[in-house]
């Protein structure tokens, strides 16, 4: 575990009241020695101070700025905050607009009442627009990505693939969601919880399969295991890969309590020299913690830590 970077002023203040033992000191007859030795230990806790500063100063500022870039993201036309639907399709036509009695029922005023429709067969969907004339659209889906999408308005839409079901993702500029956010929260950021785990690497390629919000298992590439110490207890995480990183999927003693109950998710670099660098102040909330239409993965038994990683995403609370 890389050692907890402290605040120079709780050393120094921990330092201070520590009496020096007999053997450290030179009395000579008078307190002159008591002073020297004095005025040594001063120098060298400053010292100490001047250069754990810069340090300690440069984390914050990279843990502050990683959290900002999340909000940011968060909050973006394309984030999490503008989804505001999730519709399964059916094989063959689905009608979508503002109409009641449409497949996709669009936000009202949001299109028209008959805005096209999705033909989907065999897992592929194309696009027919009511009010535009020309070919289909063919709608490439998230996976493998990237995906065909269509706007309308404050509107877009996409197809996602999960397993062998098909769905349109609809996002909306205006959404309620977006409107009414207030703020991520987040645990004191605290360097105790930037650790290295040891990783090993499974004799063959592996399958993590996971859970999910929707019901139906999801399944990820899992290149081995990773074991890292924290509260003096081994602890042992499973994770994904993911293009150039590894991507965990967690849950801890704070979970339902302090952080969100599902579980976070963290992000990771990919193996160097056997270890990984595992920052649990990045650790954040999944998609479906701010809106019901996502597809979220859940958390394997193995990464059920028996810890309070007090550290990260706190728990979203809404308007």
């Amino acid at each position: 575990m890389i050692p907890h970077l402290p605040s120079p002023a709780r050393s120094m203040s921990k330092k201070r009241l520590a009496s020096p033992s007999p053997a450290s000191v030179c009395w000579c007859g008078d307190r002159s020695g008591y002073r020297m030795q004095g005025a040594l230990r001063a120098a060298v806790l400053s010292l100490v101070a001047t250069s754990l500063w810069p340090a300690a100063d440069a984390y914050l500022a990279e843990i502050e700025a990683w959290r900002r870039e999340r909000e940011k993201r968060l909050t973006a036309d394309d984030g999490w905050l503008t989804v505001v639907g999730l519709f399964w399709l059916k094989q063959g036509s689905n009608s979508f607009g503002t109409d009641p009695s449409c497949d996709i029922v669009l936000p009202p005023g949001s299109a028209p009442p008959r805005a096209g429709t999705f033909e989907h067969s065999n897992g592929r969907t194309l696009l027919r627009w009511a009010d535009r004339p020309g070919p289909p659209l063919e709608m490439q889906p998230d996976a493998p990505g990237p995906p065909t999408i269509a706007t309308v308005g404050d509107l877009s839409l996409l197809v996602i693939r999960r397993g062998d079901r098909y769905a349109i993702r609809l996002r909306d500029r205006n959404s309620g969601f977006r409107r009414q956010f207030t703020g991520l929260r987040w645990y004191p950021v605290d360097a105790a919880w930037r650790v290295t785990a040891r990783f090993t690497p499974y004799p063959e390629p592996r399958t993590l399969r996971v859970g999910s919000t929707i019901g139906e298992p999801q399944e990820f590439d899992a290149p081995g295991y990773l074991e890292f110490d924290v509260q003096g207890r081994r602890l042992r995480l499973e994770p994904a890969r993911s293009g150039a990183e590894l991507f965990l999927i967690f849950k801890d003693l704070t979970s339902g309590k302090t952080t969100y109950p599902a579980g976070r998710f963290l992000y990771a670099p990919l193996p160097k020299d056997g270890t990984v660098v595992l920052d649990f102040n990045k650790a954040f909330n999944p998609p479906c913690a701010f809106t019901p239409y996502t597809t979220c993965p859940l958390p394997p038994k193995q990464n059920h830590l028996p810890v309070a990683v007090e550290a990260g995403e706190k728990l979203y609370r809404g308007p």
